[in-house]
Order: C-alpha cells, then structure tokens, then sequence
C-alpha cells in the first residue's frame, strides 16, 4: 500500500490550462467552480459556465487545474470520482 501511494504522488502532476479573453485580468476578481467528472475523467457532470462565471464580462482568464486536493480526492476514491477546479478571473 505504501509503494502505492508512493507512485501516486510522485508520478502525478498539476494539470493546469488557461485561456485569456479579451484583455485578460482587469478587475481582479475571482469565481471558482468544480468540475465533477466521474470514472477517471471518462464521464464529465455539469460544466461550470464560464461565461455566467465571468458574469458578463468582455475581459476575463479562466483557468482549468487539477489542485493537489482535487488530485488526493481522486486517489482516494480509486478514480470513480475526480475533481476539477475552474477560475474565472475577470
């Protein structure tokens, strides 16, 4: 088990993607959402709206990542369940 675990947390790593609409960051406020996928990311749950998120703005980066605690969540549940953090940054 402890060889396991081992192998989990040095061999996984933070997926991060970001994309910039428009000119990006103007206010600096932030909105976060979870992503719920399920089966080791094979079948997603409701996507957050980025766009609501941004709530109407014309500038704003939205961020998609897998945080350590979103990557903790999933091993301990064996993948069946496997978070995803979205941030809108507007």
């Amino acid at each position: 088990m402890f060889f396991f675990t081992l192998v989990v947390f040095t061999l996984s790593s933070c997926y991060v993607h970001t994309t910039v609409v428009g000119d990006g960051v103007q206010e600096g406020i932030d909105v976060k959402a979870k992503q719920h996928n399920f089966l080791f990311g094979l079948v997603s749950g409701e996507t957050p709206d980025t766009y609501e998120m941004a709530k109407g703005a014309k500038n704003y980066v939205v961020t998609t990542k897998h945080t350590f605690v979103d990557g903790l969540i999933n091993a301990l549940t064996s993948g069946i369940y496997t978070p995803t953090t979205v941030v809108v940054e507007r």
